[in-house]
């Protein structure tokens, strides 16, 4: 079974092969290293880019722009703060020209904490990519939701915006979330696409028959069942949110995950559909608690669900800190864990209306 850095890998080669991917470039992201997470290894597209964020992205609109169909990397979110006049610029394009110009891009970045990043890797940029408007915003929680989205997003007219959660990035897939034709065996697939140690000047990978498998943008997923209390999450805190339902189950509060696994456009009809059945719902996600993207989908249910809830909507989200800290306790103290997941849940379901 794959790792979500693997079915990041498959899809650009489907990209490449079959969807007219032109050229997936930034720092590091061609040979030797096929990107500082491995995810670009042995495309043939992939070169390297100068360390210049604002480079890579206006580079990439120049080729969109001139019928291309880029895929370009800014190595982490941290450094996509300084972009974001170029990524106004990109997200307008269609709407600025009445239509008659599109900008078939995927820009894709690392983000989130849980790889003992610091302060300058363990940025979040969720909140920050829903406020540009003309973007489609991205985030799998798995290899096979990885591998859909990112075909999606190739084969979008405009521009993509796909984030990937570094805690993740090595995580492997459950026998649920195969890629039609992948390997059974993680062993053999590893063998034909993971470059080896070393000299890397001879080695070719061997591509797997992978099938295309599109997941739609816009629609989200319920990753777990249940009746009392929602958990509306995406990311990395999917499995947080999955690890906290488990334990709470034990106390007969049956939760219900819903993974959003698209931010823009959000699946409204998931929320509503879910939060009218539990009648209860935490707002789950790593990025800063203060103009977080929990808490426009927590002004919407309340504007519009109100008479639904049997108890106030919940946002757990990350500190409103300049960073991440490097030491265990910081982190863990900076972003959401299963205990306070746990906590709140509790509280949700114990609420009398």
């Amino acid at each position: 079974m794959a790792t979500m850095v693997q079915a990041i890998r498959l899809a650009l080669h489907v990209g490449e092969e079959r969807f007219g991917v032109t050229d997936v470039f930034g720092q590091d992201v061609g040979p030797p290293l096929g990107g500082v997470f491995t995810q670009t290894q042995g495309l043939k597209t992939a070169w390297n880019s100068p360390l210049d964020e604002r480079g890579i992205v206006g580079t990439a609109i120049g080729l969109a722009l001139a019928g291309q169909r880029p895929v370009a990397e800014i190595q982490f979110c941290d450094y996509a703060f300084n972009i974001i006049d170029l990524l106004k610029l990109a997200g307008g394009m269609c709407w600025s020209s009445a239509g008659d110009w599109n900008c078939p891009m995927v820009l894709m970045t690392p983000v989130g904490s849980g790889i003992r990043g610091s302060i300058y890797h363990s940025h979040s940029f969720d909140a920050q990519a829903t406020r540009i408007s003309g973007w489609k915003i991205v985030m799998p929680s798995n290899p096979l939701d990885a591998y859909g989205l990112l075909l999606s997003a190739i084969l979008d007219p405009n521009p993509v915006m796909y984030l990937a959660p570094k805690a993740l990035l090595r995580g492997k897939a459950t026998a649920s979330e195969h890629i039609p034709g992948e390997p059974e065996d993680e062993r053999a697939l590893s063998k034909m696409i993971d470059a080896p140690l070393g000299d890397r000047s001879r080695w070719r990978p061997e591509w797997p028959d992978v099938k295309d498998l599109l997941v739609p943008i816009g629609e989200a997923r319920v990753a777990r069942a249940g009746s009392n209390v929602t958990v509306i999450t995406y990311g990395r805190m999917v499995p947080v949110a999955m690890q906290a339902a488990e334990q709470v189950a034990r106390d007969g509060i049956d939760t219900e995950v819903v993974d959003l696994r698209s931010l823009s456009p959000y699946d409204w009809d998931a929320v509503k559909g879910s939060v009218k059945k539990t009648r209860r719902v935490l707002f789950l996600n790593e990025d800063t608690e203060v103009t977080n993207f929990g808490e426009h989908l927590l002004r919407r249910t309340v504007e519009e669900l109100f008479y639904e809830l049997e108890a106030p909507p919940k946002l757990l989200a990350g500190a409103h800190v300049p960073g991440v800290g490097l030491a265990d306790a910081l982190e863990r103290a900076s972003v959401p864990q299963v205990d306070q997941v746990v906590t709140t849940l509790r509280d949700l379901a114990r609420h009398q209306p």
